[in-house]
C-alpha cells in the first residue's frame, strides 16, 4: 500500500478503536442508565431501542448515497459528531419522546457511520488488501470494546447515578476524538473526499438483486450479535444453573477469540470461493453453538453448566470470525465501485436490522416459545450460511451483464455501473 493509504488506515483504525472504547463502556451500562437513572421502564427501553435501530436500518442506504455525493470522510466526521451530541443530550433529557428522539439520532448516526467507514475502506484500500484491513479494524474494535467494558464494570460496581452519566460523556469524548483523527486523514481527490453532482436517491442498489439477497442473508447471520448480548444473558440467568457471572465469561471469550483468530481467518479469504466457504462454515459453527447452548439447561451443577457455556462461546466466536472475513469480501466484491456509500450502506444495514429485530425475535423464539427454539435458530444460521454460496455466484455472473431492466455499462468482471 502507498504511504497515504497506510496513513489513512492507521488513522481510521485509531479512530474506530477509540470509538470502541467508548462504546464498550456504553453497552455495559446503558440499559441500567436508561432504567435506573433516566426513569424509563424496561418495556419503554426495549421498544425505544428497537424503534431507534429500525430507523437506523432504514436510513443506512440513503446516508451512504449522501456520502457518495458530498464526500465519505466529511460524512464520517459529521456522523461521529452526531453520535457525540446524542450521547450528551441523553444525559440531559427526561421526557419519553425526547429520549426516543435522542436514541434515534444515536442509532442513525452509528448505523450511517458504520456504512461510511466501510465505504472508505472500499475506496481507499486496494482490493487485495481490503479483507485484511477490515480484519485489523475488527480486532482493534474488539480490543477497544474489551477495554471499555472493563471501565463500564467499574461504574456498575459503584452504582452511582453520576458515574452512569459520566460514561455517556466519556463515550461522547471518544467519538469527538475519533472525528478529529478522521480529519487528519490525507485528502484523496476523486475518492473519499470528492463531492459529486447532486442527484436524487432512487435506490439503485435495491435493483441489484444478488447484492440485496446477500446482504439479507448476512443480516440473518448477524443475529449472533443480539444472541450474545441479549438472549444469552437472559437465558443463562432464567433457565440454567450457570452462575450469573458466566455472562461476563461469554464476553471475555468472545473478545479474546476475535483478537486471536480474526486475522488468521481473514488470510484464508482470497476470492469468492474461499469467502463463501468461510461463511458456510461460519453459519454451521453458529448453528452448532446454538445446540451447545441448548444443552446448558441439562446439568444441575453450576460448574458443569459453565463448562458447556464456555464451549458454546468458543464455537460461536469461531463462527463469528469466519462470517466476518467472508462477508467483507462479498460486500466489497459485488458492490458498485462508483457508489460505494450506497452499496456499503445497504450491506452495513444488516447490523442495525439485527439489533432492531433480534432481541424481540430471539427472546420469543427461545424464552417465550421455548421448546425447539435453539434448534430452529441453529437451522436458520446453517441455512443462511449454505445459501449464500449460490447467491454470491449469481452476483458474480451479474457483474458481467447489465442488471435486468436497468441498462448498465460493464467495464470489467470486478467493476460495473448500473442505471441510477
Amino acid at each position: 500500500m502507498e504511504a497515504n493509504v497506510r496513513r489513512s488506515v492507521r488513522l481510521l483504525t485509531s479512530a474506530q478503536a477509540m470509538n470502541a472504547v467508548g462504546d464498550g463502556s456504553f453497552h455495559v451500562t446503558s440499559a441500567l442508565f436508561l432504567t435506573q437513572v433516566a426513569g424509563l421502564s424496561v418495556a419503554q427501553t426495549g421498544v425505544g431501542l428497537s424503534i431507534a435501530w429500525g430507523v437506523g436500518f432504514a436510513l443506512s442506504t440513503p446516508i451512504g448515497h449522501a456520502a457518495d455525493l458530498w464526500g465519505l470522510r466529511r460524512w464520517a466526521v459529521a456522523l461521529s459528531a452526531l453520535v457525540a451530541v446524542s450521547l450528551v443530550l441523553a444525559t440531559q433529557v427526561r421526557h419519553d419522546f425526547a429520549f426516543l428522539a435522542v436514541l434515534t439520532g444515536y442509532a442513525v448516526a452509528q448505523s450511517g457511520l458504520a456504512a461510511v467507514r466501510q465505504a472508505i475502506v472500499g475506496t481507499v484500500v486496494p482490493p487485495r488488501d481490503r479483507v485484511a484491513v477490515r480484519a485489523r479494524l475488527h480486532v482493534a474494535v474488539n480490543t477497544g470494546l474489551g477495554i471499555g467494558a472493563g471501565l463500564g464494570a467499574l461504574v456498575l460496581a459503584s452504582g452511582d447515578a453520576w458515574a452512569y452519566a459520566a460514561v455517556f460523556w466519556f463515550d461522547a469524548a471518544c467519538f469527538t476524538a475519533g472525528s478529529l483523527l478522521l480529519l487528519l486523514m490525507p485528502a484523496m481527490p476523486g475518492r473519499s473526499d470528492a463531492p459529486r453532482p447532486l442527484t436524487p436517491f432512487r435506490g439503485g442498489v435495491l435493483r441489484d438483486a444478488p447484492y440485496v439477497t446477500a446482504a439479507a442473508l448476512c443480516a440473518v447471520l448477524y443475529l449472533y450479535m443480539p444472541t450474545l448480548t441479549v438472549l444469552l444473558p437472559l437465558f443463562l440467568v432464567r433457565e440454567t444453573a450457570a452462575p450469573e457471572w458466566s455472562v461476563a465469561v461469554l464476553f471475555v471469550i468472545n473478545t479474546l477469540g476475535v483478537i486471536a483468530l480474526q486475522m488468521r481467518a481473514a488470510k484464508q479469504v482470497q476470492d469468492m470461493t474461499t469467502a463463501t466457504t468461510g461463511i458456510r462454515r461460519g453459519g454451521l459453527a453458529l448453528g452448532a453453538a446454538c445446540l451447545v447452548f441448548a444443552a446448558v439447561t441439562l446439568p444441575a451443577s453450576p460448574m458443569a453448566a459453565l463448562l458447556i457455556v464456555c464451549s458454546g462461546a468458543a464455537i460461536q466466536v469461531l463462527g463469528e470470525v469466519l462470517l466476518a472475513a467472508g462477508s467483507w469480501h462479498i460486500g466489497f466484491a459485488l458492490a458498485d465501485p462508483d457508489r460505494p456509500g450506497q452499496w456499503q450502506g445497504l450491506f452495513a444495514s444488516g447490523l442495525p436490522l439485527a439489533r432492531s429485530v433480534g432481541p424481540a425475535f430471539l427472546t420469543f423464539l427461545v424464552l417465550t416459545w421455548s421448546g425447539p427454539g435453539w434448534w430452529v435458530l441453529a437451522a436458520l444460521f446453517a441455512a443462511a450460511g449454505v445459501v449464500i454460496g449460490p447467491v454470491a455466484a449469481w452476483g458474480e455472473r451479474r457483474l458481467t451483464h447489465p442488471l435486468s431492466g436497468a441498462p448498465g455499462t460493464v467495464r470489467s468482471p470486478q467493476r460495473r455501473s448500473v442505471n441510477r
